[in-house]
């Protein structure tokens, strides 16, 4: 073993690591809002990466399932959803147990007992269960059946996909609420074996009264940042719960999309204004897109679907919507003037063609923007917006107030355009409109951009002392999409 002086105090090293940069968000996560009791009010939202684990929690009858299988249906296909729970009746109160091991869940735990008991209060009311007699039973659910008999007020079921028992008020609103299950004062305590102690269950949730589509989607807002689009899968929304959501999405300070499908045939009379597409046309929404399907009242799930998997990190990745298929949507047959009639309210349809092919047209928001190119953009400002707070976040020392401090900014808003480029987004072109430090208008991006940072002689003293930057400038020229083609064919003979 070596003895003697540290080395240290003649060579001294040490590391520093450099913090781990933040993550850019996910522009292809969408967030499917449904009335199924399957999320409580707490949990409120839950990632999926696929239809199975939908069908085993929701059931394939539910409107969640119907809406993700169109998401998931979408060639290539989506990597992530996100379900959320909307409360549109009043809720019950429910305790979800604690997740019982394999052997916890062994029948033998169960048939010893001929005298179980447990305490818990339901709707502020003490219960008292005896008595329940589990020796003849076979599954867990039999077993819950049991312990339901015994307790007025509330039932108990076992899930078998979450490998817990759940405990649920008969009740629902404000004053349903439910207590962890305590041991009896006589008997076999059960409330240690189903998990509903306060050692092994999760916090009771309160019953809540019924709430607005809006109320729902702000607490979603609240609550998780992850999600970008958004759609609702639930019968019976009002178009004015449609319409507040909408105004929501537009006025939040984090960018994210609506999606709404209009069944609603008045959508293809070109003299009414009051359907949900001439109404969100009128508002100019630039975050709100609407679909006319006759037969599914999810099909902008369809829609996302195929929007969602474009991966911005790619090299020529971007997309329009338009000309894409909606697997699982049942095409629209209609005429030239309906068709029109649609264009005019920027109403988007799954049509068909008299070659037999069907297509998504026209692929724009509520304004008249193109969905690629909000979608696009949207991409293009958080990349910008978290490469340069990398930059400042993982500097080991500072970002000098120097043009040379400004040039370490541009050079890192560069690199997320030259990303954009090479994703599709941004190309060469002509500047088209109002220029700005060099650039002109008429004048050509050769790169698809241009990024002007002035002398940081010409900042204004109280910003320096504010230790901001100069105002930095980006000028980005959308690569766009063919959409139409017209052909002159002159022949002579």
């Amino acid at each position: 073993m070596a003895k003697g002086l540290s080395v240290n105090g003649v060579v001294n090293v040490t590391i520093n690591m450099s913090p781990m940069a933040a993550g850019r968000r996910n522009f292809g996560a969408l967030l499917i809002v449904g009335p199924s009791p399957v999320i409580d009010t707490a949990e409120r939202i839950r990632e999926y990466a696929g239809i199975e684990g939908i069908a085993q929690d929701f059931g394939t009858s539910s409107p969640e399932y119907a809406a993700a299988s169109l998401f998931f249906s979408q060639a290539p296909k989506p990597a992530i959803v996100y379900l959320g729970r909307w409360a549109q009746t009043a809720s019950a109160a429910v305790l979800h147990g604690g997740v019982l091991s394999a052997a916890q869940q062994q029948m033998s735990n169960f048939t010893s007992i001929t005298d179980g008991a447990f305490k818990i209060d339901v709707d502020g009311v003490s219960k008292t269960v005896t008595a329940v007699d589990l020796s003849a039973e076979t599954n867990l659910n039999g077993v819950a059946s049991k312990i339901t008999a015994k307790l007025t007020g509330a039932t108990v079921v076992w899930d078998a996909v979450s490998k817990r028992f759940s405990v649920t008020s008969g009740t629902t609103g404000v004053t349903s609420a439910l207590g962890y299950g305590t041991a009896p004062t006589s008997g076999t305590d059960l409330s240690a074996l189903i998990g509903i102690t306060s050692a092994t269950a999760s916090a009771p949730v309160d019953g809540v009264a019924a709430e607005s589509l809006l109320d729902c989607v702000t607490a979603l807002a609240d609550m998780s940042s992850e999600w970008y689009g958004l759609m609702v899968a639930a019968p019976g929304v009002a178009e004015a719960d449609h319409l507040a959501v909408a105004a929501f999405i537009e006025a939040a300070s984090q960018s994210r999309v609506y999606g709404v499908t209009t069944q609603n045939p008045n959508v293809l009379d070109p003299v009414t204004t009051a359907d949900i597409a001439s109404q969100m046309e009128a508002a100019k929404y630039k975050r709100t897109l609407c679909q006319y399907s006759s037969s599914s009242p999810y099909a902008i799930a369809s829609l996302y679907g195929r929007a969602f998997t474009v991966d911005f990190t790619g090299n020529n990745t971007t997309i329009t919507l338009k000309f894409k298929q909606e697997p699982g949507v049942v095409a629209e047959t209609i005429t030239e003037s309906q068709a029109a009639t649609l264009k005019d309210k920027n109403c988007n349809v799954f049509v068909n063609y008299n070659n037999d092919t069907a297509i998504i047209q026209e692929g724009v928001m509520a304004n008249g923007y193109f969905i690629d190119e909000v979608h696009g953009t949207d991409w293009l400002q958080n990349a910008v917006q978290t490469d340069v707070y990398n930059l400042l976040y993982q500097s080991q020392t500072k970002i000098p107030q120097t043009d040379e401090g400004n040039h370490l900014i541009v050079t890192r808003i560069e690199q997320s355009l030259v990303q954009a480029v090479t994703n599709g987004l941004v190309a060469p072109g002509t500047w088209n409109v109002d220029g700005f430090g060099q650039l002109r208008q008429g004048d050509l991006l050769p790169k698809g951009f241009y990024v002007f940072a002035p002398p940081i002689s010409t900042q204004v003293q109280s910003d320096r002392e504010a230790r901001k930057s100069v105002p930095i400038q980006v000028a980005a020229k959308l690569a766009g999409a063919i959409h139409s083609v017209n052909v002159m064919i002159n022949v002579n003979r």
